[in-house]
Formats: C-alpha cells, structure tokens, sequence
C-alpha cells in the first residue's frame, strides 16, 4: 500500500502507509430511512473572480457529485450549510444551484432545497423576514422543488419572543404547496442563531418549535434540529406529531439515534453524509436487512472521522467536507468557495486523511496520497 510523509503532533512529520479501502455492502432503496446528504459546492478555480467576493461555481462537478449521492440512494438537501449557504453563496447562486439540481435529479430522486430570509439587508424586520421567506419558497416551488425552511438570522435578530416565531413560521408554511422540512441549525453551527425559537435554552426552545409544528403538522414532513444531546432528540422524536419526522442533525451521534430504540428512531439530514457518503448508504443497506451489528460495524468507523472534521469552530466542517472530496477524487482541486480551504491547518487535514483512511473512506489510496501529497506540497512539507 502507499506510503507519504504526514505532519503529526508537536510539528512531527510521520511516514503513514495507507490501508486497503473498504468493500461495502450494497442494497437498493428505498431504505427504511429517509436519509439526505446536505451538499458541499465546488469552486471554479479557473473563474476569474475574487475569491471572497461573488462565487464562482464549477456547476458541472457541483451537480455530478449530487449525481454520485444519488447513486447511492441517498437523498440530497440542496443549497444548505454545507453548501455554505450565507459563507460564500449568496441567494442567486443558491437559486441557480437548486434549479440546475431540479432540472437534472433523476425520476425518483429525493431533493429538499434550502428557502431562507439570506437576500435580506441588515436590519430587517418581522413582515419583512415573512416577505423573504414567501418569495425564496415562491421561486424553489414554481421550479417544482419541494422547500427546506432554513433557520433565519435575520429571525433571530428581530424576533422579541416566541410568539414571533410562531407567527413568521404559521404564515409561511400555511401558503406552501407540499409539506415543508424545517431546519432549525443550531448555534454551533452559526452562532448568528444563538436563542432560536425564542430561548436560549434547548429545552424551552423545543417547546416553541413542537407549537409551531403542532399548529400545521399537514404542512410539515420533519423537523432537522441541530444539534440537541440525543436525550433532548429523542424527547423531541417522541412528541412529534403522527407523520412528522425527525431527522436527526447530530454529526457526532447519528449511528444509535438513526438505529433508534423500541420507541421509534430518527431519519437523517446530515452534512457529515456528504463524506462519507457510501458508508452510510451501506450503513442503511444493513437496516434494510434487520442486520444491526453490520450497521453499526459500517458507522463505528466513521464516528473518529467525524467527530474530528465538527471540531471547534464548527463551522469550519466544510473545509474537511471539501477536502475529502478532492482527495477521493470528485474534484480536481482543493480551491472552495469564498477561499474556505485555508480554513483549516495542515495538521488537521492530515488527520482527517488517516480517519478516512482508517474509515475505509479513501477509494483509491494511490492517487489520495497523491492528492495529499499536492496539498501538502503547497504548505512546504515535500
């Protein structure tokens, strides 16, 4: 197996040798899981553009590597936090984005696109938010796209109680031609979103979302909060309406709470699906078959990759989400969006090449560490 000198603890360089990618096994969907992928985009490196200014899309690999999710049977949320929505893409591209995922999904394909309040300026206020929201669901819905209500700042900023929430969110989903997702993406993630749903506490806030959910639950298909402590989930789960889901949005947890237990299990809407793409798709084959063991023996794996890649600041996951990408061979670069790849350091990406590797995650280990060794080039390490 190849071999590649790696940086590891206390500025060491380690030769690593990698080992031989997993084989998975297959099944065909329907799973009994919804599962989605939030979607990663991918830059232009040839654009001549300012990389922290107006996005320049490689709208070819973008829409393939929704191909390539789909193939595996899983589902794709488009135009969300992995796309970096709000951190590089901008409202027009995100509508561009959608309509050429629209245009292109295979019969059968599950796609949920992202509708927000990010095209509003500074300042905006309640009806305002409401005009937002009504017009990014109008343009998703007349392309035939069915709408992921994402979290708003713009909400968050104005809104002075629960009540204002439950206001924005009943008049939005009560104009919507099919069942709405609704992603409620925590603080963590974007601390723009620190006391959503009126509280700064998840308890109290789970209780303003259930209202909102209870008050049209024909107009919900599920609820995506992240993330809550699995207990919290599970309490949230359990008091669902019948025939709302719960998809889970906990990067660091999601084996057990998609197993789930006697009482039910959630679905997923996961980010973290995105790189790990076949192993989950294998992960939920081994549901399909009651084979819980293999399922977890599929995902134990994972769990060290992913829990690295979500490390504080959280919100820098999409550099390793990209990365993993390119090193596995879906992109012909390492160059994203808004010039995110300097987000994370040389160490940290180094480590998320042994976790993949250690994960069975590196397809084809000659050219990864090729791909590795092209980054790793860059930042001196020869």
């Amino acid at each position: 197996m190849p071999t590649l000198t790696l940086p590891g603890p206390q500025r060491s360089l380690q030769r690593y040798t990698t080992q031989p990618p997993a084989t998975w096994p297959s099944g065909r969907p329907p799973y009994n899981r919804a599962a989605l992928a939030a979607a990663h985009v991918v830059a232009d490196p040839l654009a001549d553009a300012d990389p922290w200014g107006s996005p320049a899309i490689d709208w070819d690999a973008t829409i393939d590597y929704r191909h390539y999710l789909w193939s595996l049977g899983l589902g794709v949320a488009e135009a969300m936090d992995p796309a970096q929505r709000g951190a590089g893409l901008d409202w027009p591209a995100s509508l561009e984005l959608i309509r050429r995922s629209i245009t292109t999904a295979p019969p059968g394909a599950v796609l949920v696109c992202g509708a927000g309040t990010d095209h509003l300026p500074p300042n905006a206020n309640i009806a305002q938010v409401i005009g937002a929201y009504e017009a990014q669901c109008e343009s998703i819905e007349k392309l035939g796209g069915r709408v992921a209500l994402l979290a708003s700042r713009a909400l968050a900023a104005c809104a002075r109680s629960p009540e204002d929430y439950q206001w924005v969110y009943g008049k939005v989903l009560a104009q919507l031609r099919q069942p709405a997702l609704i992603d409620w993406l925590g603080a963590a993630f974007d601390p723009a979103l620190a006391g959503y749903w009126g509280h700064e506490t998840p308890e109290r806030a789970i209780a303003t979302c259930l209202g909102v959910i209870t008050a049209s639950p024909a107009k919900v298909d599920g609820i995506k909060p992240g993330p809550l402590e699995p207990a919290l989930e599970i309490e949230l789960r359990r008091r669902l309406p019948r025939g709302v889901r719960l998809y889970t949005g906990d990067e660091l947890n999601f084996p057990d709470l998609i197993a789930g237990d006697d009482d039910g299990y959630s679905h997923a809407l996961l980010g973290g699906f995105d790189p790990i793409a076949p192993a989950a798709a294998a992960a939920l084959a081994c549901l399909q078959r009651d084979d819980l063991d293999a399922y977890h023996a599929v995902l134990r794996p994972t769990l060290p990759l992913a829990r690295h890649l979500f490390r504080a600041p959280t919100p820098l996951y999409k550099t390793g989400v990209v990365f993993l990408a390119y090193l596995n061979g879906h992109q012909s670069h390492f160059t994203m969006v808004g010039g995110q790849q300097s987000a994370r350091a040389l160490p940290h990406l180094a480590e998320l090449f042994r976790l993949a590797d250690a994960a069975g995650l590196l397809r084809d280990p000659d050219d990864a560490c090729a791909r590795m060794a092209r980054v790793l080039a860059v930042g001196g390490i020869v």
